[in-house]
């Protein structure tokens, strides 16, 4: 079956895939590649060292040439594109920066797998939909992106899926709600709420906290995109969701309520511009296909703020080095670096 690329293999979501493919497919060779910004980290793979199925390169996704090499020389037949500026609150900040990794970046990668009979997995995100008061989005539903980075990732599902059409590339898509678990940088909501209290600070929630996100645990998204890769049609999206929807501030409430505190310990700031109310995703598709979560949000959320209370060593630095932005942090999506 050739090895298989991950970018954005050091990032949270990324992170986690490359350990589940490796302990899924036994003998596949797993290359990660990551540029090593803010949001990648060395220290999620630690665990990986001596692992001969897994080596480690660091690099742009926007370096064609040595996206080329390394398809060329490791007999790659796989991509799973994670590599991605992710954060809303810096893509208002910083518009161009999401442009040239989401957008040039992937564009860069489907020119490779194209040139090499590639197949490639682009990961992307629920908020190129926008906004929904009522339902749920499909698949079919017509993209409506609300902020620098849901343009930028929609802007690349476009991309993806004229290569499919165009040169018949095989190209699968997965649009994912919003991922929480272990190694997630902290400027996400669920780990800045869980380190905030741990720090003695506390919650920063964004406006009335209503806006309403869904959630899914880490080993959920990763068997669902393995499963897509396995299992999906070329030139398809598939929706990922657990049906887990819920208010920020009841996610907040959950994790004061682990922590064994009380509403004194989060406040409300001043909300964001152009902040979506509700996301919500129809995932029947991938369900009907076969597909099923099977982590609880309850069960999720616990072990998550346990491997946060007891790995401090992995986040306090991260926090140390935030860099400030304009808003505090709110939603916690994820996605993928």
């Amino acid at each position: 079956m050739g090895a298989i690329l991950i970018t954005g293999g050091a990032g949270f979501m990324g992170s986690h895939f490359v350990k589940h493919v490796l302990a899924a497919e036994p003998g596949t060779k797993v290359i990660c590649f990551d540029k090593l910004t803010y949001a990648g980290n060395r220290d999620n793979l630690k665990e990986l060292a001596g692992n001969l199925d897994f080596s480690f390169v660091q690099g742009d996704i926007q370096n064609s040439e040595l996206i080329e090499h390394i398809i060329k020389t490791q007999d790659v037949r796989r991509i799973v594109n994670f590599a991605a500026e992710t954060h809303v609150d810096r893509s208002i900040d910083s518009a161009m920066a999401f442009e040239k990794t989401n957008v040039g970046g992937t564009l860069v990668l489907l020119e490779q797998a194209r040139k090499f009979d590639v197949e490639m997995l682009h990961v992307s995100t629920d908020e190129v939909y926008g906004s929904i008061e009522r339902g749920s989005f499909t698949e079919e539903s017509i993209l409506d992106p609300r902020s620098p980075y849901s343009a930028s990732k929609a802007a690349a599902d476009n991309f993806a899926l004229a290569y499919a059409k165009t040169y018949g590339l095989k190209v699968k898509i997965t649009r994912s709600v919003n991922y929480y678990g272990s190694n997630q940088y902290p400027e996400k909501l669920i780990p800045l709420a869980i380190t905030n209290v741990l720090e003695g600070k506390k919650i920063p929630v964004y406006g009335s906290g209503k806006n309403v996100r869904d959630w899914i645990f880490t080993k959920d998204v990763c068997s669902a995109i393995n499963f897509v890769m396995r299992n999906g049609k070329s030139g398809e999206i598939y929706n990922i969701s657990s049906r887990n929807e819920l208010t920020n501030i009841e996610v907040v409430r959950k994790i004061l309520s682990i922590l064994g505190k009380d509403d004194l310990w989060f406040e409300y700031v001043s909300d964001r511009p152009g902040h979506d109310l509700r996301y919500s995703v129809d995932a029947r598709k991938l369900t009907e296909l076969g597909w099923q979560p099977k982590v609880s949000f309850e069960d999720g959320l616990r072990q998550t703020v346990e491997w946060y209370r007891t790995n401090e060593w992995w986040w306090k630095p991260l926090k140390e080095k935030m860099s400030p932005i304009r808003w505090l942090s709110g939603d916690g999506q994820q996605r993928h670096n």
